[in-house]
C-alpha cells in the first residue's frame, strides 16, 4: 500500500502542467522572457551574487567580534622541574647563622642541590573570552569599498547585454512569424486561383476544346502549391516551437502571435540618419565599467605597498578548580588587553611589483577594446544603415513588382476566360506572380531584420 501510494506521488509529480494559451504582442514576449528566460534569470542572478560579493567587501571594513568558551580537564597535572632553590635558600640561612650538626660541626652548604619536581595548575581549567578586531588601514579594503559601485553596475549591465541578445532573436523570429502570415494568405489565394483554373481546365477538355496536356500543367502546378504549403506550415510550426523555446514558455502551450508586420512600421521615419552615441549600446557600456574596474584593480595593488594597521582587543575570564564546578564557589579571574598592530612589506620577491605591472597592461587591454570597439560601432552602423536602406528600396519595388504580376495574372485569367487565351498564359502567369509574391515576402522580411539589426546597432533597440 505504502509503495503504490508513493508511486501514485511520483507519477503525478512527473506529469506536465496543463497547457496555457498566450495571446502576445512583440512587447509581451519580450516582458516574458525577462521572467522566464533561464539564460536572462540566471544574468539576474549574478547581479545578486555581486551583491552578496559587496556585502563581503564591507565586512572587511567593519568590526570582528568573535566569542569563545572552553573547558580543559587534566587527567594528569603537568610535572614542571625547576633546581632546588628552596635547599640552597635554607643552607645559605644556617651556614651564615653558624648552625651546626648533631656531630658538633658547623654546617656547610653542598655544591648541588640538584632539582625539585612539582606539579602546578588545577585538575579543571575554565576560559571564557571575547576578542575584538578593527582594521584602522588598510589599502585593498579602501579601494575594494570604492569598487562596489562598479562591481554592481558591472553586473547589472552584463544582464542587459544578455537579455539584448535574447531579445533581437525574439524580435527576428517573431516578425519572421508574423510575415508567414501574409505568405499563407498569398499562398492560399493562390490555391483558389489552381484549383479553379484545374476545375475549368478539366471542363474545356471535358468538352473537347483542351488538351490533356493543358489539365496535367494545372494539376502539376496546384501539387506544387499544396506541397509548398506544407513545408511553409512546417517552418511556421517549428518557428513557434523556437519561439517558445526562446521565450521559456512550456513548449505544450499555445502562443498566437497579435501584432502584425506594416511597410509602415518598418520605415517609421528611420531612413533618415539618426545620432547616435557609443554609451547607447549595451556592449560598450560593460566594456566601460570593464575599464573602470580595472583601474580600481590597479589602485588596490599601488596599495599593497602602504602599511596596514589594525587594532584588536581580548577579554576574557578563567578558573581554576580540582572539580567540575565552575559555577558554584571560586574566583573567576579577568584578563584584558587592547592592542594596535602595525604591518610593513619590506620585501617579497617582487611578487607585488609583478601584480602590479600584471593589473596596468589588463587596464591597457581593456582602453585598447573600448577604442577598437568605437570603430566597430562606427562599421556596424553604417553597414546596418546601407543594409536598411536597402531593403526598404527592395521592398518598394518588389511590392510594385508583385501588384503588375497581379495586373498580368488578372488579364491573362480574363483572356483565357473569354477564349481568347490559353491555358500557358495562365499558369505562366500564375507562376510569376508566386515568384513575385514570394520575393516581396523575403524583402519584407530581410527589411525587418535590417530594422531590428540598425536599431541594435545605434543602442536604441527597445
Amino acid at each position: 500500500m505504502l509503495i503504490a501510494t508513493y508511486l501514485n506521488h511520483r507519477v503525478q509529480a512527473q506529469q506536465k502542467p496543463t497547457p496555457e494559451k498566450h495571446a502576445f504582442s512583440i512587447q509581451q514576449c519580450i516582458d516574458f522572457a525577462h521572467v522566464h528566460n533561464v539564460q536572462v534569470k540566471n544574468a539576474l542572478i549574478d547581479y545578486q551574487i555581486q551583491v552578496q560579493t559587496n556585502r563581503g567587501i564591507t565586512a572587511g571594513a567593519l568590526p570582528s567580534i568573535n566569542g569563545s568558551i572552553s573547558s580543559t580537564y587534566f587527567p594528569n597535572i603537568p610535572v614542571q622541574v625547576f633546581p632546588n632553590f628552596i635547599s640552597a635558600a635554607t643552607y645559605g640561612v644556617l651556614v651564615q647563622e653558624g648552625v651546626k650538626n648533631g656531630s658538633g660541626q658547623p654546617i656547610t652548604s653542598p655544591s648541588d642541590f640538584g632539582y625539585v619536581s612539582a606539579a602546578f595548575g588545577s585538575k579543571w581549567n575554565a576560559s571564557a573570552g571575547v576578542s575584538l578586531t578593527q582594521v584602522v588601514f588598510d589599502g585593498q579594503v579602501f579601494v575594494g569599498l570604492q569598487a562596489r559601485r562598479a562591481s554592481l553596475d558591472y553586473a547589472q549591465k552584463s544582464a542587459a547585454l544578455t537579455e539584448e541578445g535574447i531579445k533581437v532573436n525574439i524580435y527576428k523570429i517573431y516578425y519572421q512569424l508574423a510575415v508567414s502570415k501574409t505568405q499563407m494568405e498569398q499562398l492560399d489565394a493562390n490555391l483558389v486561383r489552381a484549383e479553379k483554373l484545374l476545375h475549368d481546365s478539366k471542363a474545356l477538355f471535358d468538352n473537347g476544346f483542351q488538351e490533356k496536356i493543358e489539365v496535367d500543367k494545372a494539376s502539376v502546378q496546384l501539387a506544387n502549391l499544396n506541397t509548398q504549403k506544407l513545408k511553409l506550415q512546417s517552418n511556421i510550426d517549428n518557428g513557434y516551437t523556437g519561439l517558445k523555446y526562446l521565450l521559456g514558455m512550456p513548449i505544450s502551450d499555445t502562443l498566437v502571435l497579435t501584432d502584425k508586420v506594416t511597410e509602415e512600421d518598418i520605415k517609421d521615419d528611420l531612413l533618415q540618419t539618426q545620432e547616435y552615441n557609443y554609451s547607447d549600446r549595451k556592449d560598450f557600456q560593460v566594456l566601460t565599467l570593464a575599464n573602470d574596474l580595472n583601474r580600481f584593480n590597479v589602485k588596490r595593488y599601488k596599495f599593497t605597498n602602504l602599511p596596514t594597521v589594525n587594532l584588536s582587543s581580548n577579554f576574557a575570564k578563567q578558573a581554576y578548580r580540582n572539580t567540575f564546578s565552575y559555577f558554584g564557589k571560586g574566583d573567576w579571574f579577568s584578563s584584558w588587553n587592547i592592542g594596535l598592530s602595525i604591518n610593513v612589506s619590506i620585501f617579497n620577491g617582487f611578487q607585488k611589483q609583478a601584480s602590479l605591472k600584471k593589473a596596468q597592461l589588463q587596464f591597457q587591454q581593456t582602453q585598447n577594446q573600448l577604442e577598437y570597439l568605437k570603430i566597430g560601432i562606427d562599421n556596424d552602423v553604417v553597414q546596418a544603415q546601407n543594409v536598411f536602406h536597402e531593403s526598404v528600396l527592395a521592398t518598394n519595388y518588389q511590392k510594385k513588382n508583385m501588384e503588375l504580376a497581379e495586373q498580368v495574372y488578372n488579364q491573362a485569367k480574363k483572356k483565357y476566360e473569354t477564349g481568347v487565351g490559353s491555358n500557358f498564359e495562365v499558369t505562366s502567369a500564375q507562376s510569376d506572380l508566386i515568384t513575385a509574391q514570394t520575393n516581396y515576402v523575403s524583402a519584407l522580411y530581410d527589411a525587418i531584420t535590417a530594422k531590428i539589426d540598425y536599431l541594435k546597432a545605434i543602442g536604441k533597440l527597445k
